[in-house]
């Protein structure tokens, strides 16, 4: 189902950018970009260990759903692989939409936990139509 998998980022939903942006930066010592994307607004990120990043969303959040893990297809194919899951019976939380610089679903593991799927923009989202 998940090619080659990788952890491209981990997401975290925050309630105040300039206190998390200080944190991270000078408390943590990470490199810390501002970001700003027409349709999300502004956002942070830091890239860590094996070019993972850490992405901050400002969006109205409670414990226990944030950080969500996010899988990031570097072939594309999000269309396929979202059908998939839900051809076996995962719950989709978020369909395929539109993410800073390409797309994004979520989705729910049996325990409820949500986990994410991302792909740029440059590769296509269905892959069986591309090769079939």
């Amino acid at each position: 189902m998940l090619s080659k998998p990788r952890i491209g980022a981990v997401c975290y939903y925050i309630s105040d950018l300039d206190r998390t942006e200080v944190f991270y930066r000078d408390v943590l010592g990470l490199e810390v970009q501002r970001m700003d994307d027409d349709d999300a607004g502004a956002w942070l990120m830091a890239k860590i260990e094996d070019e993972v990043e850490l992405v901050f969303f400002v969006v109205e959040s409670k414990p226990g759903n944030s950080p969500i893990i996010v899988f990031d297809l570097a072939e594309g194919g999000i269309d396929d692989v979202v059908a998939g899951l839900a051809e076996k019976g995962t719950t989709i939380v978020t369909p395929v939409s539109h993410a800073p610089g390409g797309w994004s679903a979520e989705f729910a593991d049996p325990d409820g936990h949500v986990l994410s799927l991302y792909q740029s923009a440059q590769v296509p989202r269905l892959k069986r139509a591309a090769h079939g």
